[in-house]
């Protein structure tokens, strides 16, 4: 589906205003996650009641980086509509369970497999393929997300490799490290491995403080299985974690190979019916296209958002509310919640104070509030988005978010951060 429109903006010239933005017949609500070239937002289309996520990029930089594809777009902005996956990482399961069954564990990783199968037959590679970045919807079908780093056919070179060095260090290739050219393929492949390995046990296959003796243990395949892996499951690892990339295993003999087919149902793929013609008209500057979208804000008056409670229970999981606030450590994902009895300015206050000394520059808007980290990690800055709801006149929920960055220095971060944040939290949901 692709639109088009005017930039228009009703009360634009208010200041300290909130509201809801409409793009067509999208409203755009809270923010999902940002990047360096774009935004993710949920929103719910108003005429069928179905709730969307909608990344929104500057038009310059997509004509800039020649990224057209399926999208709807205004005079400044490109909207891509994409699905909105509700059952969250994959990251989180493994966060929470610890480890998981092996016949759970093969179905994500036939998933898996099956989804980077047909991003290769497409040329695309991904490149940055791990837990965080495979989502799970309301079925349990695994989605894979952040194509942030993938690379395109024009992107290989005329020795017929890929030479750009990317992607999570305890998930790439050993040659890739190696900055002599890759193969796209059996790089992700490999990436495949240690997610499968992660699934199983709970924990990497090549782990280390130190950058260079992690490295090391990569290029050596420097690992064991624990003792409740199958034989089977261990030879596929092993077959798949193999440090040469010309005698490792290919995603086809992966398919085929015993312990995968177990329970395997081949992927169905529908053909859909395409035309660009819409999208030739959107990057069309000669004249104005009938495809444009209108965006629209509504402003009201600067306040903190009213939650009620068929929007508190739609933050959570079915009816259980407890699951809103996470008390352990290990159960903070890449976003969680606490409440707190004091009042709004006090609690944007205080959070200036406890982002300051971890090196966070803060950033104002009315009840939301950004913290971007000063230190490039490893997916660059650490950004961090905050949002104050009103639950009642004297109870306030605060929902802390990661941005952008990497959600296992997230982790560090809200450790430290809520250390800071002591005297304005109030219970959480396991307290209550």
């Amino acid at each position: 589906m692709i639109m088009a429109s005017k930039s228009s903006s009703s009360g634009a010239g208010s200041s300290g205003g909130s509201g809801r933005t409409r793009v067509g017949r999208y409203e755009l609500g809270r923010t999902l996650g940002e990047g360096s070239f774009a935004k993710v937002k949920f929103a719910k289309n108003s005429e069928t009641g179905e709730n969307v996520a909608i990344k929104i990029i500057d038009k310059e930089k997509v004509l800039k980086h020649k990224m057209i594809g399926q999208v709807m777009a205004s005079k400044t902005k490109i909207y891509i509509v994409l699905e909105f996956v509700t059952g969250g990482e994959l990251f989180d399961r493994i966060a929470s369970k610890g480890r998981l069954k092996e016949d759970e564990a093969r179905k994500y990783f036939q998933h898996l497999i099956n989804a980077v199968n047909y991003c290769h037959s497409r040329g695309v590679f991904h490149r940055d393929l791990k837990p965080e970045n495979l989502l799970l919807d309301a079925n349990g079908i695994l989605k894979v997300s952040d194509f942030g780093l993938s690379a395109l056919p024009q992107q290989v070179r005329e020795d017929g490799l890929l030479h750009t060095t990317c992607g999570t260090p305890n998930y790439v290739a050993p040659e890739v490290i190696n900055n002599k050219g890759y193969d796209g393929a059996k790089a992700d492949l490999w990436s495949c491995g240690v997610i499968l390995y992660v699934l199983m046990a709970g924990y990497l296959p090549f782990e280390d403080s130190n950058l260079m003796v992690l490295y090391k243990k990569i290029n050596k395949a420097d690992f064991s299985c624990p003792p409740w892996f199958s034989s089977s499951a261990k030879k596929l690892i092993k077959r798949i974690l193999d440090p040469s990339p010309i005698t490792r295993i290919t995603i086809q003999e992966v398919i085929e190979n015993e312990w995968f087919k177990k329970g395997y149902q081949r992927p169905k793929f529908v053909q859909e019916d395409v035309s660009l013609d819409d999208v030739d008209a959107i990057f069309d500057e000669t004249g104005e296209s009938p495809n444009l979208v209108v965006e629209r804000r509504d402003e009201r008056s600067a306040a903190p958002v009213t939650m009620n409670a068929f929007e508190l229970i739609s933050k959570s999981q079915g009816l259980n509310l407890s699951s809103l606030f996470e008390k352990q450590m290990g159960l903070v994902k890449r976003e969680t919640r606490f409440t707190s009895k004091h009042s709004a300015s006090e609690i944007i206050s205080k959070i200036e104070q406890a982002a300051s000394p971890l090196g966070f520059d803060v950033k104002k808007n009315n009840y939301k509030l950004k913290l971007h980290g000063e230190k490039s990690g490893h997916k660059g800055h650490l950004s961090i988005a905050t949002e104050i709801f009103e639950v009642a006149p004297s109870l306030h929920m605060v929902e802390v978010r990661k941005a952008g960055g990497d959600t296992l220095e997230f982790h560090k971060f809200y450790k430290n951060f809520t250390v800071g944040l002591n005297d304005i939290i109030w219970k959480t949901g396991e307290e209550a």
